[in-house]
């Protein structure tokens, strides 16, 4: 076989070869788009992923904070005490004692007991849910709002044995107010974020998760079941809501384990219910029998 036939030979088979056929718009192309490999993914984008979530429950926990840290109160309570009278079986008959008798009928200096807790608007009526524990003996009880209007506040009702009370103050339509939530739903992982005034300090949050639920057992008052949490309670975040990510109540923060670091307790929401409903029909009813 000669040069020239044999290149002309290589040269058609080489032009053969790079033809391609066009398919019709009707045929479909044999080639799996199972076996096609995906394109390489930036790592700048990858390394975004968590990021963008951690903005997403950052925005998340800020949206909570600015629609219910206004209906969040201060509720601060004063108790007169005065000086007991010591027993006469604890009187030595000494010259203590005679001056002692002496007085007895003088007036006794006065002692005022103070307390702390959190509470939170549930109605543009002015009632307000708290622990019984934080209005438990109070004589006088002063009501402080996010904008720093001050009220007097009156015990509507109260459950020593569940630890509840229904405080109220003046009805106003400008009163901001939380939504109730539904504790049946709550599992352990669940977000959960607690707004009150721990040593006084106005309308603090705090974030963590539900640690566990159906907690009893715990010496606390006659409560069934308490929701356990991480997110950080104080003395004084007592009567404060424990809420969900969507900013409704899942609870009333009402105790912690003075010797452990992140274990609080709420009463969930849904035992509070019930007892509520029947706390505000009932006034209600009293109101219009008054003006009826």
């Amino acid at each position: 076989m000669n040069l020239p036939f044999l290149l002309l030979l290589l040269i058609g088979s080489f032009l053969f070869s790079c033809q391609k056929e066009t398919p019709s718009a009707h045929t479909p192309t044999t080639t799996s788009t199972s076996l096609l490999m995906p394109e390489p993914i930036p790592d700048d984008f990858i390394e975004e992923i968590p990021a963008r979530a951690l903005l997403v429950t950052e925005k998340a926990f800020i949206r909570v904070a600015k629609k219910v840290t206004p209906a969040v109160v201060n509720i601060s309570t004063i108790h007169f005490v005065r000086h007991p009278d010591r027993p006469r079986s604890e009187k030595r008959g000494g010259i203590q004692d005679f001056f002692e008798d002496l007085f007895q009928n003088a007036p006794r200096r006065q002692y005022k007991e103070k307390n702390l807790g959190s509470g939170f608007i549930i109605s543009k009526e002015g009632f307000i849910l708290t622990n019984h524990h934080v209005i438990s003996e109070a004589d006088q009880i002063t009501v402080r709002l996010s904008d720093h209007r001050e009220f007097i506040g009156e015990i509507i009702a109260k459950d020593e044995a569940r630890d509840l009370a229904l405080i109220k103050i003046p009805n106003n339509d400008d009163f901001p107010v939380v939504e109730l939530g539904n504790s049946q739903q709550i599992e352990v992982g669940n977000w959960a974020i607690a707004i009150g005034n721990p040593f006084g300090l106005d309308r603090t949050v705090t974030v963590g998760i539900i640690s566990a639920t159906g907690r009893n057992h715990l010496g606390l008052p006659d409560q069934e079941t308490f929701l356990q949490t991480d997110a950080s309670i104080n003395f004084g975040n007592s009567g404060g809501p424990l809420l969900n990510v969507a900013g409704k109540v899942i609870g009333i923060n009402t105790a912690i384990v003075a010797s452990g670091q992140g274990i609080g307790f709420a009463i969930p929401i849904d035992t509070v219910k019930k007892k509520l409903k029947s706390w505000i029909e009932d006034v209600l009813l009293e109101q219009k029998n008054r003006t009826g």
